[in-house]
């Protein structure tokens, strides 16, 4: 006899739970984790070129048009910088928020998906947040999390089309317009594969009208993406014209079958990705016990949500681990769904894993690692990996007394990475730190003295400097020319490393992403690229 719908029964405690894990591991990365360079110090750079230009219809990155991303998140931290004017914080709450907006999506979609199991959605909700990789793309100003909330949005319209309610299509329709305004056409992998699938996860569907109403709801995507890409490929020129309307598209399809990667390339990191859920015994066992009894609708919907899409990702050879983020929430789901009513789930290998990094956060704390020493600013605090270890021995005894397997993982998966992060950005946060050096160098613009990058330039200083003007961007063989040209001027120097750091005259000098960057006059900079500081 199934519950009745209630508090509980429901899983809004769970999810509840969910949200409140969510808001602690944004704040951990807040309070803990700088703007780090390269893409978090970019993405936020390019809306604060937009929001000084009062452009928003073309993105800009240390002054030229940027092409390689749509405008969407920049629109959401311009929106926010108009509330509470241009600060820090706001970017960075940005993807908690719609993070929380994904975890309250898979709760209504496991309702939808398995009426018969109300609690399903706060289990599938805590599965999500304890993942390792959402939760970390869950405090990073990345693109992911926002389009997996466009990938659920569209979701949802799917279901309601399938039940036969027109709006479906026009909110299937709404997801793709804005998830291709999120981060490009890669939505329609997403959301077509599912689509394509629909005869077997829901059979009975007509196929013609699906197949009919599914067209309409691309064009009605397409309608909503040209709205804002016609009028920016006219504004930006014939050079960000193309680049948006083709070249992009063009060049990553050629880039992306290059072969960089092998295909198996996502299947050893699947453990670490879906840690703590995928090292978890009972997992593979009630998979097992799932397929034998078959599989229902639900569970054929985040197959075909999850399996395709993954195929495809192992096929294309540019991979990175942030691409798989849409499909955690099938992956969570999948995994509610397989422990619903199991009463022999128990937690033991994961306490051990945990245990074991809190053994070697330790290690890192004393000293004990030698390949830490002089890679790292300062070496770690000792006291997140002893509660780590605590941690594990208290979740290890609550398993075996008996409590509830996923928010017992979930706070463990919560906790490692939260006492992980603290751990590890003792050492690095100096590295990755480029504040001070965007300060200094917009005392330096101020004064009315050029600056020049000497490097690629990811525009990492333009946002955290509140910088007003580009720097030049001077690489190779240009550089000496540069310098005779500005002698007035200074340069941002990078340096393998910092071991003569201290006899270089600099206006600002500071450890960089393994190396060092320092602020020096033009003579200066000549010398140093003459004879490279090593």
């Amino acid at each position: 006899m199934n519950p009745q719908p209630g508090f509980e029964s429901s899983g809004r405690s769970l999810l509840l739970l969910s949200l409140l894990l969510l808001a602690a591991l944004a704040g951990v990365a807040m309070l803990t984790r700088p703007l780090t360079p390269i893409d978090e110090t970019r993405y936020v750079s390019v809306a604060w070129e937009m929001w000084l230009r009062g452009d928003f219809l073309v993105p800009f990155k240390n002054g030229a048009p940027y092409s390689d991303k749509p405008p969407f998140l920049f629109w959401m931290f311009q929106a926010g910088w108009a509330l509470f004017g241009v600060n820090d914080w706001w970017p960075r709450l940005v993807m908690p928020l719609f993070s929380a907006g994904g975890l309250l999506l898979t709760y209504r979609l496991a309702r939808r998906l398995w009426p018969q199991h109300p609690g399903l959605g706060g289990q599938a909700a805590l599965v999500l947040v304890g993942a390792l990789l959402w939760i970390v793309f869950s405090t990073s100003v990345m693109f992911d999390v926002m389009l997996t909330f466009w990938v659920l949005v569209g979701l949802h319209g799917m279901l309601a089309a399938t039940d036969g309610k027109r709006s479906g299509l026009v909110m299937l329709g709404v997801a793709m317009g804005m998830g291709v305004l999120t981060k490009g056409p890669v939505i329609l992998l997403h959301l077509l594969s599912v689509a394509a699938l629909a005869p077997w996860w829901n059979p009975g569907l007509r196929w013609g009208r699906w197949f009919g109403g599914l067209l309409l709801a691309v064009l009605l995507g397409v309608a909503i993406a040209l709205a804002w890409a016609l009028p920016a490929g006219f504004s930006g020129g014939d050079a960000y014209r193309n680049a948006i309307f083709w070249g992009q598209t063009a060049n990553r399809m050629v880039e992306s079958f290059a072969h960089r990667r092998p295909f198996w390339w996502y299947v050893p990191l699947l453990p670490l990705l879906l840690f703590p859920w995928f090292a978890w015994p009972a997992w593979w066992k009630a998979l097992a016990d799932h397929r034998r009894a078959g599989l229902d609708r639900g569970s054929r919907f985040c197959l075909a949500w999850m399996l395709p899409v993954f195929v495809a990702f192992c096929f294309i050879s540019g991979k990175q681990p942030h691409y798989l983020v849409p499909l955690f929430p099938a992956f969570a789901l999948l995994t509610a769904r397989l422990l619903a009513g199991r009463a022999d789930a128990r937690v033991g290998l994961q306490a051990l894993l945990a245990a074991a990094l809190g053994g070697v956060m330790i290690l890192a704390g004393t000293g004990r690692i030698a390949a830490l020493h002089g890679q790292v600013a300062a070496l770690p605090p000792v006291w997140p990996g002893v509660i780590l270890i605590v941690l594990a021995g208290v979740v290890w005894l609550a398993g075996r007394r008996g409590a509830a397997p996923v928010p017992n993982l979930a706070l463990l998966g919560a906790a490692m990475l939260a006492l992980a992060q603290a751990d590890v950005m003792h050492s690095l946060k100096p590295m990755y730190d480029v504040k001070p050096m965007a300060l200094a160098i917009r005392q330096v613009q101020d004064e009315g003295r050029p600056v020049a990058n000497i490097a690629i330039y990811h525009a990492q200083y333009q946002f955290l400097g509140r910088l007003k003007m580009p720097l030049a961007e001077v690489t190779g063989a240009s550089a000496p020319a540069w310098l005779a040209a500005h002698p007035e001027g200074y340069a941002v120097v990078y340096l393998g490393s910092s071991r003569k750091l201290a006899a270089i005259p600099a206006r600002h000098k500071q450890a960089y992403r393994g190396g060092s960057a320092v602020l020096v006059d033009a003579r200066t900079a000549a010398e140093l690229l003459a004879t490279p500081v090593e």
